[in-house]
């Protein structure tokens, strides 16, 4: 018997029904908005793996709750290999193979300029979440770059109170040889030569990144015989240094301000060798009572098992920046992203934050204390949070400071 609709009808009848019923559920074929993130994450695993941990849980929560739109977040990261040049290789795969909606990340300071150079030429959208140079938002910023972490003049002026106030007069500087730790110390002497006009600065130790040959460093700082010192060592380099110090009982009288000593990160490691007395920026996450870092606490957790470190604060306020500025904008165009970012409201573990839009810096701050030692671990004793905006030049002195075709 032959059939009383020809199949070709029936075919197209078929196509057309699940034409429809595709139609009928947008939100099940919804595109997910995709962050290319790359970062060093064989090198700088202390702080980098915490990070990662911290991205995720936003990036879970932003998705449990619908995600932007109904659009969900898809994480796609990448190592960037710790040298410039493979992060640009990276981000531009990221880009044209990944078909990435953003860029965001990096650790070294020089990496996140690379990435930064690249997403000005390419017009691509990168939230730099911690490299801390200050050429990222002024001598070499663009218009298509924004950095998330309190930069390297931020956290210098945050100790600088306590530097003055020590009054002393000579000083020695050590400092991993790469664009971090040159602009930190540069940028300490200038802001302390200005509060104290007849500081000496007796020596100063340019060491290889993460290749710190202890003994001759601590001999040759403790041979010019300063009276304080300016630390920008971190990682294993810190612990170095620290069990030198206390190996030839050198410095005993010296004031210490120490960038970064107080990060976990840094300072567990160090458990009960923690150098007490020295003054330096941190995370305290035991003594921080506000809602959204016990929110944040208690969800990660759950989640982890475990206590955050900074890298997770970091990781976590990156995305959930990320999503602010989608949603603000509507749109991941990268245009309308930037018009977004400018001035865009954040409320991260450490509370609410802006991005400024005269130099796409944003105002989360840190904290500020003295190192002590309980329970056989480092610990920062009372804490201060240090508010971002209150250590950033004027939007009126960013004009000198920033390109001026941006």
């Amino acid at each position: 018997m032959r059939h009383p609709y020809p199949l070709r009808t029936v075919f197209a009848g078929v196509v057309l029904m699940l034409a429809a019923m595709g139609a009928a559920r947008p939100s099940q074929a919804a595109d997910p908005i995709r962050i290319g993130e790359l970062n060093s994450y064989k090198s700088q695993p202390a702080f980098l793996g915490p990070y990662r941990q911290g991205m995720q849980l936003a990036v879970d929560e932003i998705n449990a709750a619908g995600g932007i739109d109904g659009r969900p977040l898809e994480l796609i990261s990448r190592d960037d290999g710790g040298n410039p040049g493979d992060a640009v290789r990276v981000a531009e795969e990221l880009v044209t193979r990944e078909r990435v909606d953003v860029l965001a990340g990096t650790f070294l300071s020089h990496v996140g300029l690379a990435v930064a150079g690249y997403a000005g030429k390419r017009k691509v959208f990168f939230l730099a979440a911690e490299p801390l140079t200050d050429k990222i938002t002024w001598s070499d910023g663009n218009r298509y770059t924004f950095r998330l972490r309190a930069s390297t003049y931020m956290q210098v002026a945050m100790l600088m109170p306590e530097a003055v106030a020590a009054k002393r007069k000579r000083w020695a500087l050590v400092y991993p040889n790469y664009e971090y730790g040159q602009s930190a110390a540069e940028t300490f002497k200038k802001l302390l030569k200005q509060a104290q006009p007849d500081v000496e600065f007796v020596a100063e130790q340019a060491t290889p990144l993460g290749k710190l040959d202890a003994g001759p460093v601590v001999q040759a700082i403790a041979d010019a015989k300063p009276d304080a010192v300016f630390n920008v060592l971190f990682g294993p380099d810190l612990a170095r240094f620290v069990r030198e110090i206390d190996n030839r009982g050198a410095l005993k009288d010296a004031f210490v301000v120490s960038l970064l000593s107080g990060e976990p990160e840094y300072l567990d490691p160090l458990k009960a060798e923690a150098p007490a007395g020295w003054v330096v920026t941190g995370y305290p996450w035991y003594a921080i009572d506000i809602p959204a870092h016990k929110a944040f606490l208690d969800a990660y957790r759950k989640a982890y098992d475990d206590y955050p470190r900074l890298g997770s604060v970091v990781g976590y306020a990156t995305i959930k920046s990320l999503a602010a500025g989608i949603a603000k904008a509507g749109s991941t165009d990268p245009e309308k992203l930037v018009e977004a970012f400018e001035g865009l409201e954040v409320v991260g573990p450490f509370g609410p934050f802006t991005y400024r839009a005269s130099d796409h810096q944003a105002t989360m701050g840190a904290f500020v204390g003295t190192l002590g030692v309980k329970d056989g671990g480092g610990v920062m004793l009372d804490p201060k949070y240090v508010d971002g905006l209150s250590v950033l030049p004027s939007d009126a002195e960013v004009k000198a400071l920033r390109p001026a075709s941006d």
